[in-house]
Parts: structure tokens; C-alpha cells; sequence
């Protein structure tokens, strides 16, 4: 049993069984024992890796992106680029690279970066400090102007809660104690919960677990707010689902490994997949507009994924040929990323369609 566990065994005798999005909470976030305190967690050595450090077609590819987006919403001089969870800033390095061939949008933004992490922030500043940027715990401190926002495999690691269909109605899924009270085992509430969430899923058999991300709604409605009062435009891409629906994706990740969700707290990533339509209907409650999900194959073979691949090919040995080959595959195939990860917009509402979508989400 690690320091953090114990530290949680003691919360929960004195409190009771925790939230799930409590305990993600905790496990990521501590500021001394958590996972994002303690670790660089991407790539081969680490727990996991993102599209960015499998091919640097995907950063370019989102640099061009932002470059149209500012065109579109006219132009600001100076404009906020906003990266939420940057990691290494191995995308916004590459962005960077692209944006050459845009040098008035360049000379036009102000990279700021939203970043808990001072191991990441280090990482971040190495790759990116000819850029300038600004370090922020949230977006409550960005300055008051236009902006352009790109959320990369960030709403995937907000916490999240658990609804369990009972016989009387849904009830909460907690983290308790095992009989052994140092063990951490998962435990349903009985007390019922309601809310818009599980609107639509009365009808869902017993036993059925739907998840909720409070923070992902109030992520959703701050930025519609600034994207009403400011203008701009926000781009988030992440492994999900659409149309909202019942399942159990908290999933713990370690040395690129499945691992239990409950043991070594701090020790492992810990996500779950995002729901669309729900972060969407929240964005669009507060007065944005949604385009999309589409595939992260789509939305990156739309901007021209494959053009770039070829372009890179003609200059490549063999072997860094053979590279930007597998980046690619991984990045636009069913059974690696191209299906499973999915492309949202939010824009003010004065916005048509960004570039790579064509119509406004279902909801």
C-alpha cells in the first residue's frame, strides 16, 4: 500500500466511501503524491502516448488549423492560442513549425498554455520558450481577448462519476474501504440521484452504469461564455462516444498496460471516455455553437493528412519513410486511432462551420 492510499483510507474512514471523481481527483491531481505531481507520463517510457509524439503530420496539421480558425473570426491582432493539458508541447512545437507559412497569425498570438504539472510545464518551456508562453491552472485567468483553444486528450482525464441503475432508480457508485480497511473496493450508494444526465435512460436494465463529468460540463459552459463575449473558436479531439449512452470506460493505465483502477492510487493514469453529446448540449446551453463529433480520421484526412505524408515521404531515407507510413496508419485506421478518437468544435455563435466540419451537432 503506497502514502497516497493511505492517506485516502483515512479519508474514508473519517468521511465515508468517496466519489469516483473524487478519488481521479486525488490519484491525479495530489499535489505531492498524485500522478501529473511525480512523473512525465507519455511516451515509450512512460504510460502512455498521444497522437503528437506519433507523428508530427498531426501538430502541423492543427497549427494549420488554428491559422484558418483565425482568419475566419477575423483576423484579431493580438489573438490568445490556448492549449489545454499541452503535454511535452511536442503538438504546439509542431504547430509552430507549420505556422511558418502563416507569419501574420504567428506574429499576431499569444500562446498561453493551461498546465497543473511543474514536471510538464518544464518540458513544455525546453520545446517551447522561443513562443513565449504563459502558464495558467485554468482558464479563469486567461486575459480578455479573442481566442483559438485546442484540447488534445484533455477532457478524457477529468473526473468523472458513476450512476448505477438500481431498482428504484440510479444510484451513485462510490470507492470504499474493503473489510480488510486498508483496500480500496468500488460501492454503490443507496441513496437515488437524478439530474438531466440520465434523462432518456429510464429504461436502462439493471445494473447498467452511466458516467457523468461535471467538470467537463463547467469546462464547457466557461468556454461557450468567453467564446460569446470574445469571440474565437475551441478544437477538442479525445477517445469517446456518440450519442451519449450506458457503460464502464474508467480505465487505469500503467507502462501502457491495463491496470486495476483501485490499486496503487498515484501510480497509473486514470481516464474515461468522453461523451460528446453531453460536453456539446453543455456548450450549447450556455449560448455556443457544436459542430460535430467526426472521426479523428476524417477530420485529419479533411485537412489534408495524407497530402502532408507524401510530402514528408519524398525527403525521407527508407527507414523514415517507413515511419511516417506507420505514424499515419496509427493516426487514420479503424483499429488504431481513426475510429475511436473524435474531433469537436465549439465556436461563437456568430461562427459558420470550422474547417474539417460541415454540420452543427445533433442534439
Amino acid at each position: 500500500m503506497n502514502e497516497l492510499q493511505r492517506l485516502l483510507a483515512r479519508r474514508i474512514r473519517a468521511e465515508g466511501p468517496l466519489s469516483i471523481a473524487d478519488y481521479m481527483a486525488e490519484a491525479l491531481h495530489h499535489p505531492t503524491l498524485g500522478y501529473y505531481a511525480r512523473r512525465d507520463p507519455i511516451g515509450r517510457d512512460g504510460d502512455f502516448i498521444t497522437a503528437p509524439e506519433v507523428s508530427q503530420i498531426f501538430g502541423e496539421l492543427i497549427g494549420l488549423w488554428c491559422a484558418d480558425a483565425w482568419e475566419r473570426i477575423g483576423r484579431p491582432d493580438p489573438v490568445i492560442l490556448a492549449e489545454l493539458g499541452p503535454g511535452r508541447g511536442t503538438l504546439m512545437a509542431d504547430a509552430f513549425r507549420a505556422l511558418r507559412v502563416a507569419p501574420q497569425f504567428r506574429r499576431a498570438l499569444r500562446l498561453h498554455l493551461i498546465e497543473s504539472s511543474a514536471i510538464l510545464r518544464r518540458a513544455q518551456a525546453e520545446k517551447l520558450g522561443g513562443a513565449e508562453p504563459m502558464w495558467h491552472e485554468d482558464l479563469a485567468t486567461l486575459p480578455n481577448e479573442p481566442m483559438i483553444v485546442i484540447g488534445n486528450e484533455f477532457l478524457d482525464a477529468l473526473p468523472i462519476d458513476q450512476k448505477v441503475r438500481g431498482a428504484m432508480g440510479w444510484n451513485e457508485r462510490r470507492v470504499a474501504l474493503a473489510s480488510d480497511s486498508t483496500s480500496l473496493m468500488f460501492t454503490v450508494d443507496a441513496s437515488l440521484s437524478a439530474g438531466p444526465a440520465l434523462a432518456g435512460f429510464g429504461a436502462a436494465p439493471l445494473g447498467s452504469i452511466r458516467e457523468v463529468c461535471p467538470a467537463a460540463a463547467r469546462l464547457a459552459h466557461a468556454l461557450a461564455a468567453r467564446l460569446r463575449r470574445e469571440g474565437g473558436v475551441a478544437l477538442f479531439i479525445d477517445y469517446g462516444y456518440f450519442p451519449s449512452a450506458c457503460g464502464d470506460t474508467l480505465q487505469a493505465l500503467r507502462h501502457h498496460r491495463r491496470h486495476d483502477v483501485l490499486a496503487d492510487p498515484g501510480e497509473a493514469d486514470l481516464t474515461a471516455h468522453v461523451d460528446f453529446a453531453a460536453f456539446a448540449a453543455a456548450a450549447v446551453q450556455a449560448g455556443a455553437r457544436a459542430f460535430g463529433p467526426v472521426t479523428q480520421a476524417t477530420f485529419l484526412t479533411s485537412l489534408g493528412a495524407k497530402q502532408r505524408a507524401a510530402e514528408l515521404s519524398k525527403r525521407a531515407t527508407p527507414a523514415q519513410a517507413a515511419a511516417i507510413a506507420s505514424g499515419l496508419r496509427r493516426l487514420l485506421e479503424d483499429r488504431e486511432m481513426g475510429t475511436l478518437f473524435k474531433a469537436l468544435a465549439l465556436a461563437d455563435p456568430k461562427l459558420d462551420p470550422p474547417a474539417g466540419f460541415a454540420e452543427e451537432t445533433p442534439l
